[in-house]
């Protein structure tokens, strides 16, 4: 697939080890960091773990062999409570059921800076969800998060805030469900 002349790829959790340095670089620049500092280094071991997780999947955006961007994530295994955990208001018992098919993790989603607002970013979060065979998905953001209306315009819904753990970028996090397939 081509949008704007960037390609997506899809990459497994081997390829995507690969792809590492790139994807480390590229989380720097949409951020506005240094590739070294403690925020990518985070990142690296966060991505690194996630690699080998059920369902990782990543798409990758790239223009003339250069990475623009990339989305991936994980499928949530059965009895899976953490990911839950604290969740307030508090779903039924029934919401919080995970079978190890029924809820995918967007882990992360990045575009490099000079490619935003241009498409990129839905692009990728459309190509990810689409291959996705889950009933939902799910992602968590810090609480006044700018991709916030963003994801809510992609018809993200809001179901609540857990607190963040011990080390977490943020004391506590919004989590949001998208129902699958995703349809535009």
């Amino acid at each position: 697939m081509t949008i704007n002349n960037v390609s997506l790829t899809h990459h497994d959790g081997a390829e995507a080890a690969g792809l590492l340095d790139e994807l480390c670089d590229t989380y720097a620049d949409a951020y506005g960091v240094n590739p070294g500092e403690q925020k990518t280094a985070a990142f690296r071991h966060r991505a690194e773990k996630q690699f080998r997780r059920p369902g990782f999947a990543l798409v990758a955006a790239q223009d003339g062999g250069r990475l623009v961007g990339f989305v991936f994530g994980y499928t949530l295994p059965a009895g899976d409570a953490h990911w839950w955990g604290g969740v307030q208001p508090e779903p039924s018992a029934e919401f919080l059921e995970e079978t190890g098919s029924r809820t995918w993790v967007l882990s992360e989603i990045e575009v490099r800076r000079a490619w935003q607002s241009k498409g990129v970013g839905r692009a990728l979060h459309d190509a990810v969800l689409g291959a996705r065979g889950e009933e939902r998905a799910t992602l968590a953001t810090g609480p006044d998060a700018a991709a916030q209306p963003v994801y809510e315009s992609w018809g993200w819904r809001r179901v609540g805030r857990i607190p963040g753990d011990d080390g977490d970028y943020y004391s506590a996090y919004d989590l949001f469900v998208l129902e699958l397939p995703v349809s535009r």
